[in-house]
């Protein structure tokens, strides 16, 4: 195991979307670990840095709020976006009038997180990082409120306030549950001459809350191809 270190996570909303909802989004009950890997990455991102949560500790009460979004349904084309480069005139606006779409969203309300977790070097040659210069970097920039990209809670319209701390305050909540299956990550495979494919597996796991605390490497570790 790498070096571990722990940060909190507040939020006014946040939206960790359900894979099987299609048009409406629904949030889970609790971050994915794949989000809060997304959330720190934001923070300090390396391409020789793995990430991995270990735990995770719910301060508030998990309410639910029901509101309307507007979401544009367009995406923009890569193929544009090289014409444009190339000195090709191409359109590359989207126009919301034209592509807006309103779905109902089911979020989470006032959330409080305690997060453990600890990183790994997965190729320190090429990254040319020590674990020792990684997580000095990592801690300055928590301890400083830095960040590459404003850190969000599954939405980008959902910002996060992250905070380093020391020892990760305990969880007062008599909250116990099984939250069925639920997204762990998206696993990315490579060629056989090392080049990342396109797609990515989604992989799953069964976590269990404990008084307000899911063990998240002990849910993964059992409960992995859930």
């Amino acid at each position: 195991m790498g070096f571990g270190f722990q940060f909190t996570v507040k939020g006014d909303y946040a939206l960790f979307t359900r894979p099987e909802f299609a048009v409406e989004r629904v949030s889970y009950d609790v971050p994915t670990p794949s989000a809060l890997v997304g959330l720190i990455s934001s923070v300090y991102w390396h391409p020789g840095v793995k990430y991995v949560i270990d735990e995770i500790r719910i301060y508030n009460p998990v309410n639910f709020v029901n509101i309307r979004r507007n979401e544009v349904a367009d995406k923009l084309a890569p193929n544009a976006v090289k014409d444009q480069m190339l000195g090709k005139r191409t359109d590359l606006g989207i126009y919301t009038k034209e592509s807006i779409s309103q779905r109902a969203s089911l979020l989470l309300k006032d959330v409080y997180y305690g997060v453990s977790a600890h990183f790994e070097l997965t190729n320190e040659k090429e990254a040319k990082q020590s674990e020792e210069k990684v997580y000095a970097i990592l801690l300055r920039r928590l301890k400083k409120g830095q960040c590459f990209s404003q850190p969000f809670l599954g939405c980008r319209e959902f910002p996060a306030r992250v905070e380093w701390v020391e020892k990760l305050p305990e969880s007062t909540l008599s909250y116990t549950a099984d939250l069925g299956c639920m997204l762990y990550d998206l696993q990315y495979h490579k060629t056989q001459d090392g080049k990342p494919l396109d797609s990515a597996e989604p992989r799953f796991y069964r976590p269990h809350v404990e008084n307000g605390v899911i063990d998240v490497q002990k849910w993964a570790k059992e409960s992995l191809r859930c």
